[in-house]
């Protein structure tokens, strides 16, 4: 579960996102109220928010995420529950508050807004609200067994990780049995192998890298591996090539049909391949290999 915090000011127009009926809005927590719309419940915020006119952002807004397969499951028993929980983590079970779950798009979480001024005038303190609704939010999905957001960071860094092993392996493969001679090859086996290959083309229309969509993930050639930057790509399929990777005047390429630049990076990876190829053939032909 993740938790969000933030102070507002604009109590009105939250308090009536949150009791949307469009988002089948349900309210599951209240605390101090009488009111029975978004313009009742305002007004007896604003009733004790004017004790304390210096305080501007005087409404605490908060966002109850469980993740998707945890949401399907959970009764609004088990929401007033969690919110009441948070609420208490938060040490504001003495402030009025209301909470509404909205379960729009399978995606089940709770809007809870929670008058920042006490009954007595005192302004609850924000400073990090943020991260305390963070932590608040985790303790409490430990204590009823729900996946936290450290474990959802984690399966996401696990699934990346994954994404880029079958990229980096499908690359691999790709360079080792098809062996390109050019980036429309290589963009072409790729593209075989369920990986759609895009050229990163900046404002000076100069190609800079590539990259690599697949799964539903875009990544940056050199964060699938090091070894994928623009430049290094260039140099493995210049090695496929007898000729290589030769640009044309003006430091162009050809790509899909196109004339494109090279950047400075890629122009430079370039020449030194071909320089060396060129030195390797003299020298070849010097000792007669």
């Amino acid at each position: 579960m993740i938790g969000k915090g933030k102070s507002i000011s604009h109590t009105g127009a939250s308090m009536g996102y949150g009791w949307n009926q469009e988002k089948n809005a349900e309210v599951v927590y209240e605390q101090h109220l009488a009111g029975d719309n978004p313009r009742e419940i305002t007004e007896e915020f604003r009733i004790i928010q004017e004790q304390n006119i210096r305080t501007k952002n005087n409404t605490l807004s908060f966002v109850l995420s469980p993740t998707i397969e945890d949401g399907k499951d959970l009764t609004g028993e088990q929401l007033l529950e969690l919110t009441h929980r948070f609420i208490a983590e938060m040490k504001l079970s003495e402030h009025q508050g209301i909470g509404f779950v909205h379960r729009d798009k399978q995606h089940t979480h709770v809007h809870v807004y929670v008058n920042r001024i006490s009954f007595d005038g005192m302004a609850y303190k924000d400073n990090f609200i943020g991260k305390r609704s963070q932590y608040a939010a985790e303790k409490v999905a430990k204590e009823m067994g729900l996946t936290t957001a450290r474990e959802v960071q984690q399966e996401k860094l696990n699934e990346l990780k994954r994404i880029r092993k079958e990229i980096k392996q499908t690359h691999e493969k790709v360079m080792t049995e098809k062996r390109p001679k050019d980036f429309d090859q290589y963009m072409k086996y790729m593209q075989q192998n369920e990986i759609k290959v895009i050229p990163s083309i900046n404002r000076q229309n100069q190609l800079q890298g590539f990259r690599f969509n697949y799964k539903g993930h875009n990544l940056k050639g050199s964060e699938v591996h090091r070894s994928m930057s623009g430049s290094r790509l260039a140099i493995q399929i210049a090695n496929n090539s007898e000729k290589g990777i030769l640009p044309k005047k003006g430091n162009t390429i050809s790509l899909s049909g196109k004339t494109i630049g090279l950047s400075m990076n890629l122009a430079t990876s370039i020449a030194k391949q071909v320089l060396k190829r060129v030195i390797k053939r003299t020298l070849d032909r010097g000792i007669g290999i």
